[in-house]
């Protein structure tokens, strides 16, 4: 309703501008939030109006504040100086449309959305700093999907990379196993383990001894070779790997449509086709000198042709020369792909511009029964359609913006101006821990380290936190907690609670932060009860659950239609004048969830469901202890906060299940 509103406000706004000065170029109607509830629910800055109109603000406000007329849900319109509108809502109409759960009809964009996310190595167990992106990924799903938007999950396997390639180094070169050894140790229980250990092994292999990575460079190329008992080996580790992955991210309830691996994009010919379209567009041209003689190349995202400021540049018929610098090889000079030019390829396929399909055959089933297919080379005849999309989403970090923008611009040459103005590179930063969780996990540190503000993992060190350790912790720690507060329940409750909560904490720690801030996890902060975190938001609808079962009200049937429970005229009197400010800012508050979800979609930033969360929480909390419910003498008054209760907490479980976070029925 809140979004709804302001989007009609700006709306006649700026028809009435429009009407008033016909002839004016006229900038958008931007609407902001006032600081303060008793100023007004929105601001209208006037100023960008004052130069096309050749008036003041301040005199372009009461034009439109004295000649816009009535606007359903507005009460009030005021004139602010030095030049804005401050606008109330109608507090009592808004209740009675939220209190019913009015939703407004919006209208759907067509086509489908790709969300690509996660994409881990499939050479180790996944770590802290994957569960970022898989989490961040999820919620944008969530959030799409809360908008009625088609979106297609996928997440990429890189099988036939430098990391797969290094564990097979592993197992052949260093270990001396077998194929048959190593079929039998991908079915130990967490395989993935194993290989953590061993990849940071070989890393230490070839520090010893640089001649070592001769085996790398042959292994990549034996594993581009399907028919090669190397590539079978990489496929038994890689798809070993995969599986653990995907349990892993079953237990955050993260789940997948579509694995398209990189073994296919290459066996399938999607690169042949790509190469071929590249080439005749002019897109790739061959380097015949210099450091990257023998190569295809293209330019360097960024970088600006010379060509393109040259006076008659279009009157010559030699290629442009790209200089040394700026030169990005798709292609080696011994005719293996990099890892961009398969990206294209890939990327084509999703916006439907290959002419290619995959193979597909299913691979995971959920416990929800939601089937998750991998590519093929020989697959089943009846599979779900997947590519052929409107828009992509890569959640990727932002190291890769250099091979997030190239792609984008060879899109760009090819001539698919549309598709690469839909492609969206979802950054974020890095994981790392705190010196404080570091040494809870185990690793000594030095007295550097322990000064530092946050600690960073790598992988090839073996230096890091397994996600399904980090999750075994939290669950442990919650567990204490619970197993203290409520000794009455059963083991299996109480796992099942601590299981919530610290799935609560993780997901939100994730969330909370910016994607551009370099988050150092703490054990202690994620799972604390008070602050900005999972546990207090989830505390709070519990608190409010709580509340109907001592009053001993019926939740389900009360929450079903609270509209049903408080008249128009109740919500009049007790969101009227300044003392209901504080009612108010809840209910407004609650009417936001849709207007955050939009703003999160629009920004690419889930961070602000987070705060939206937190918001909540804590106008909740305020409430709670300040209003004494249920021994509330007025009846019709407390109908009135009991049906608060109901909303906010509606709203505060939608906007948590956005985020991936479930409530237990206890804390």
């Amino acid at each position: 309703m809140y979004r709804d509103l302001e989007h009609r406000l700006a709306q006649r706004i700026a028809e009435f501008l429009r009407s008033r000065y016909p002839d004016a170029s006229l900038p958008s109607v931007v609407i902001e939030q006032p600081p303060k509830v008793e100023l007004g629910d929105f601001a209208i800055p006037l100023f960008p109006f004052a130069k096309p109109l050749r008036t003041a603000p301040l005199k372009i406000a009461e034009a439109i504040c004295a000649g816009i007329g009535s606007i359903e849900g507005i009460a009030e319109m005021q004139v602010a100086p030095p030049g804005y509108l401050n606008v109330k809502i109608d507090r009592a109409s808004m209740a009675v449309a939220l209190s019913a759960d009015q939703k407004p009809p919006a209208e759907v964009p067509a086509g489908k959305i790709l969300v690509e996310h996660t994409s881990i190595n499939p050479n180790k167990a996944a770590h802290i700093g994957h569960l970022r992106n898989a989490i961040l990924g999820d919620t944008f799903v969530r959030l799409l999907r809360y908008e009625d938007r088609e979106v297609d999950v996928q997440n990429y396997i890189d099988n036939t990379g430098v990391q797969v390639a290094d564990v097979v180094v592993g197992f052949t070169q260093i270990e001396k196993k077998s194929r048959a050894e190593i079929e039998a140790l991908t079915r130990q229980p967490r395989f993935d383990y194993y290989c953590w250990d061993l990849y940071a092994r070989v890393s230490q292999w070839y520090a010893q001894d640089k001649n070592n990575l001769q085996a790398r460079r042959e292994t990549l190329h034996a594993i581009e070779d399907a028919s090669s008992d190397t590539a079978a080996i990489a496929e038994l580790i890689s798809t070993a790997v995969l599986r653990r992955h995907l349990e892993t991210m079953d237990r955050l309830d993260i789940e997948y449509d579509f694995l398209p691996r990189e073994s296919e994009i290459l066996h399938l010919n999607f690169w042949d086709a790509a190469f071929a379209k590249l080439k005749e567009a002019g897109v790739l041209t061959y380097e015949n000198e210099g450091k990257n003689k023998g190569c295809w190349i293209m330019r360097r995202a960024g970088t600006t042709s010379k060509a393109s400021t040259t006076e008659n540049a279009e009157d010559t018929e030699e290629p442009e020369k790209i200089s040394e610098e700026d030169q990005k090889v798709i292609v080696r000079s011994n005719g293996t792909v990099g890892y961009v030019g398969k990206d294209i390829a890939y990327h084509m396929w999703k916006f439907g511009l290959l002419g290619r399909d995959f193979n597909y055959r299913k691979f995971y089933r959920y416990p929800n029964q939601h089937e998750c297919w991998i590519s093929a080379m020989q697959g089943e005849k009846d599979h779900p359609h997947f590519g052929n999309v409107a828009e992509i989403y890569n959640v990727i970090d932002a190291r890769q913006s250099e091979a997030q923008n190239t792609v984008i611009e060879a899109l760009r040459g090819l001539g698919h101006n549309e598709a690469a103005d839909h492609y969206t590179h979802f950054s974020y930063e890095m994981v790392a821990l705190t010196p404080r969780c570091a040494a809870e996990l185990g690793y000594t540190l030095s007295e550097e380290d322990k000064a530092r503000s946050y600690i960073e993992v790598s992988g090839r060190k073996g230096f890091g936190v397994k996600a399904d350790d980090l999750l075994d912790r939290l669950i442990a720690s919650a567990k204490n907690e619970v197993d203290s507060r409520h000794p009455q329940l059963t083991d299996a409750e109480r796992l099942s609670i601590a299981t919530q909560i610290a799935i609560g904490a993780l997901r939100y720690f994730m969330l909370k932060f910016t994607k551009q801030s370099v988050i150092a996890f703490d054990f202690k902060e994620a799972l604390s009860f008070e602050g900005e975190t999972g546990p207090y938001a989830q505390y709070a609808v519990v608190r409010a659950t709580s509340i109907f079962k001592k009053a001993e009200i019926d939740l389900e049937s009360f929450c079903r239609d609270v509209a049903r429970n408080v008249s128009a005229e109740s919500f009049t009197k007790f969101l009227a004048g300044n003392n209901a400010d504080e009612f108010w800012e809840l209910w407004q508050a609650s009417a936001k969830t849709s207007y955050i979800v939009d703003q999160c979609i629009a920004t690419t930033e889930p961070a602000y469901l987070a705060k939206h969360a937190f918001q909540l929480a804590q106008l909740f909390s305020a409430f709670y202890h300040r209003h004494p419910i249920l021994s509330e003498p007025d009846e019709k008054r407390k109908r009135f906060l009991l049906a608060t209760v109901a909303v906010v907490r509606r709203e505060m479980i939608r906007t948590l299940a956005v985020m991936g976070i479930t409530v237990p029925p206890l804390m």
